[in-house]
């Protein structure tokens, strides 16, 4: 970092009508070290509210400094920026400004997160929709001449004038503590931006990490880890894995401890010993490129589909380092790796303290360039003796004990309801859409449990498409209309259902219903994990590893040696 000295910041107060032109004419701009725009409507509400309510909303840190002629997207709004000595770039105040400047404009308002209207009648902002008496859009609020127009063409809401034009002065005169910085070198400001963002609310690792180290692109724009977890979601439908984890996958890649100070990640002082001449874009594009491979392996050989029905994420963290340095692992190394996690999942993080901890310690078992040492490595610090069989009494879907069963659950092959045909994973990906855990999914058979048996895991099952639990309930009892009774019995069994089960589903017997279910899923589970975890059997390395051919050769030598003498 540079040592010229920091010109003392001036202590500005814009009217929000001044500092919104500044925003619309293309004087502010977003620098590349910001995290992408997270509010949403509601927090859009509550900003509109405070202002109207004369309540601070907090002060605006600005960077003044050169910036060229630019195209830039600011929520939902394209500006045309002109090239310019004084631009203020925003260092802190992001989130409140884009939504300002969408929230009062025509073209930003007609986006859903910042479509926003004023109830005169009930002094309150809400969902700009259809035309509603007596609600203003707020980009109407905003200009004095339009609200004027709005009146004139609402004679029914005259009552309300004092009301509007009370608003409407409210927020165009409301007052914005700024800070205006002057200084060349950007590093200072992202130390600015780094330490700005640490009081208050913190920003996760990850947006601390994209905001030292983001720079341009060879091609576009710079990548993020929101990139990543796009594109791993479009290729393999696994759902949106948290950045923090990505950021984690991307550390383990280019060292194992991934606590490490992640400031000076790509400075002179700290250079990666495994990847000593990589770059920002790169450390992004294979870390996403390990993460994609590791959650490959998790859905075609481990039986989790998605990230719903993972247990731990910390496990995802330390197979991205894996593949990184192994991508292509053989079909006897795929087997064992398959054995680790299970076993992993199993003996949870609590030996190593946390699960920080435990992370730290697996992903130092994996070395570069030695794949079978890293899986042996891995699969030697597991304790099978304190391996723990998984609850099945109760059902919590942020749980690891209930993920686990999900995945036996998702193992089993469950079948529609109506059609019978298997499910699907794209089925799964697109009920799971959005959500971060699986629990959408997994719909109770019965709406209330008996006493003293709430949250069962018995009483769910996996139900996907079109298929209603109207449909499953029916089906469930007896045999779907077109249904033949061989499609029906193994559609039963596909959800760890039986003719006996759907007896006392029928005579509507919960307590007997839940307590044979239990027993049904606890030895689905049991066989599960004896066939993923396999630990009756022998952990060997490949045969190829194995010096079977150099013994060989050693026993002939030694044979004609003696013969010799």
């Amino acid at each position: 970092m540079t040592g010229q000295p920091i010109t003392k910041p001036n202590a500005v107060t814009f009217p929000l009508e001044d500092i919104l032109g500044e925003v619309l004419n293309g004087r502010v701009r977003i620098p590349d070290f910001q995290r992408k725009f997270k509010w949403q409507w509601e927090d859009v509400r509550r900003l509109l509210d405070s202002i109207v309510r004369g309540y601070p909303v907090g002060s605006l840190l600005l960077w003044s400094r050169p910036a060229k002629a630019a195209d830039f997207v600011l929520g939902a709004l394209t500006l045309n920026a002109p090239e310019l000595d004084d631009a203020l770039w925003v260092v802190d105040g992001q989130q409140r400004l884009t939504s300002l400047a969408n929230a009062l404009s025509d073209a930003g308002c007609r986006d859903p997160r910042f479509a926003s209207a004023y109830d005169l009648e009930n002094s309150r902002f809400v969902k700009a929709a259809e035309p509603r008496a007596h609600v203003v859009p707020l980009p109407i609020v905003f200009d004095l001449q339009r609200l004027l127009r709005w009146f004139a063409d609402h004679p029914e809401s005259t009552q309300y004038f004092d009301e509007a034009t009370r608003v409407a002065k409210a927020i165009r005169q409301y007052a914005i503590p700024a800070y205006i910085v002057k200084h060349q070198d950007e590093a200072v400001l992202r130390d600015i931006f780094d330490r700005v963002n640490n009081h208050g609310r913190r920003l996760t690792r990850a947006e601390v990490f994209s905001a030292l180290h983001r720079g341009e692109g060879r091609e576009g724009p710079p990548p993020t880890f929101a990139d990543i977890v796009e594109q791993i979601d479009v290729m393999r439908g696994f759902g949106e894995i948290d950045e923090d984890t990505v950021l984690r996958a991307v550390l383990a890649r280019r060292g194992s401890d991934v606590t490490r100070e992640i400031r000076a990640e790509f400075s002179r002082e700290r250079v990666s010993r495994e990847f000593p001449d990589e770059g920002v874009e790169d450390a992004y594009r294979h870390g996403g490129a390990a993460l994609l491979r590791a959650v490959a392996f998790l859905q075609d050989e481990a039986f989790v589909p998605h990230f719903g029905f993972l247990t731990y994420r910390y496990l995802l963290v330390v197979l991205a380092r894996f593949f990184a340095h192994h991508p292509d692992p053989g079909p006897r190394n795929l087997k064992l790796l398959r054995r680790w996690f299970w076993r992993a999942s199993l003996e949870g993080p609590e030996k190593y303290g946390s699960w920080t901890e435990a992370m730290r310690a697996r992903a130092a078992q994996v070395q570069p360039g030695d794949e079978s040492q890293s899986v042996q490595s891995l699969l030697a610090a597991v304790d099978v003796s304190a391996l723990r069989f998984p609850k099945v009494e109760k059902f919590r879907s942020v749980a690891a004990y209930s993920r686990t069963l999900l995945c036996a659950m998702w193992a089993n092959g469950p079948r529609s309801v109506v059609t019978g045909e298997p499910y699907d994973r794209p089925m799964l990906t697109s009920a799971l859409q959005g959500s971060k855990t699986a629990r959408e999914i997994v719909p109770r058979i019965f709406k209330r449990e008996p006493e003293g048996m709430e949250t069962r895991a018995a009483n769910r099952f996996i139900l996907l498409g079109d298929d209603t639990l109207e449909d499953a309930r029916a089906c469930f009892s007896t045999p779907p209309m077109g249904m033949s009774t061989e499609v029906w019995t193994a559609t039963l069994s596909s959800h760890r259902m039986s003719h006996e089960l759907s007896s006392l589903l029928s005579c509507n017997q919960r307590v007997e219903f839940l307590n044979a279910r239990e027993v049904v899923l606890t030895t689905l589970l049991r066989d599960f994990l004896a066939r993923v975890t396999e630990v009756e059997f022998e952990d060997t390395p490949p045969l190829d590893d194995l010096d079977l051919d150099d013994d060989d050769d050693v026993e002939v030598e030694e044979e004609q040696a003696h013969a010799g003498s």
